[in-house]
């Protein structure tokens, strides 16, 4: 059967996106909000331009390209995203008088597989310790950072945020700070996961960016990202040190692996 020739998405829809966009800048939504809503709309509309489907904010519409989605390989998070991208552009229309009733109002997401994330063994988190063993700034960073994920099951992105003001080590406590509404809560370390930020920080002092108000610095003189975490570090010399755990079970899937346990 012959494809349909594709077509362009509504200009009307197209143009009101941009609208919503700058709306939801006046909101304060984080620039991270912004793309993630934009993403979602701007995909539905080129699904719609390559499938010859109009662009309709319908259950039908709407339903048919979170099936595309997922029938080509999106994970089922993904799918909620953009679902409720297009949910929220919705609501916008109704409130801007585009549209007179919300034709999204009852429509459902995509349901979310529930993963399994294989724990680390205690072996396995001992290896990583040994090998973030070294006198240089990056060594007690590291290993300061898989104490303190693993003692208190932080997530990664929580870990990396960490400010220097949020960490009292007299008390043995971590403030942790959400993202989102800035809602934060206190969770306690242990002696040897004090002990390693101890050492980290007073390292850090030599740092050039050393004034900053983050705790974790990278090397060579730069900043320290999620992405930076998520790599397997290598070190002149040495090799990669998490190299012989598999990628999916390093640093930035600590949270969770070994929640609750105290390396003393």
């Amino acid at each position: 059967m012959a494809r349909r020739p594709a077509v362009a998405p509504d200009p009307a829809l197209a143009d009101l996106l941009g609208s919503w966009l700058l709306a939801l800048r006046a909101e304060h939504k984080s620039p991270a909000t912004v793309k993630v809503y934009g993403d979602g709309v701007r995909r539905f509309l080129a699904w719609s331009a390559s499938t010859g489907a109009p662009p309709r904010l319908d259950r039908a519409t709407v339903s048919a390209f979170m099936a595309a989605l997922l029938d080509a390989g999106a994970e089922p998070a993904t799918a909620r995203s953009r679902h409720l991208a297009l949910r929220r552009f919705a609501a916008w229309l109704v409130d801007e008088g585009e549209l007179p009733t919300d034709p999204l109002l009852s429509s459902r997401p995509p349901k979310l597989d529930q993963k399994v994330i294989p724990e680390l063994t205690g072996d396995e988190v001992r290896r990583m310790l040994a090998a973030c063993a070294g006198p240089a700034m990056w060594d007690r960073r590291d290993e300061a950072l898989v104490r303190l994920m693993t003692e208190t099951g932080m997530r990664a992105g929580e870990a990396v945020a960490l400010k220097v003001a949020d960490v009292d080590l007299r008390r043995g406590l971590v403030l942790v700070v959400r993202g989102k509404g800035g809602k934060g809560r206190y969770v306690p370390i242990g002696p040897q996961t004090v002990r390693a930020i101890d050492r980290y920080t007073r390292a850090r002092k030599a740092h050039r960016l050393a004034d900053s108000p983050a705790l974790w610095l990278g090397d060579r003189g730069k900043t320290f990202t999620y992405d930076g975490a998520a790599q397997d570090p290598e070190r002149p010399g040495r090799p990669g040190r998490y190299r012989r755990l598999p990628p999916a079970r390093a640093a930035p899937h600590l949270r969770g692996a070994v929640a609750g346990r105290r390396w003393q």
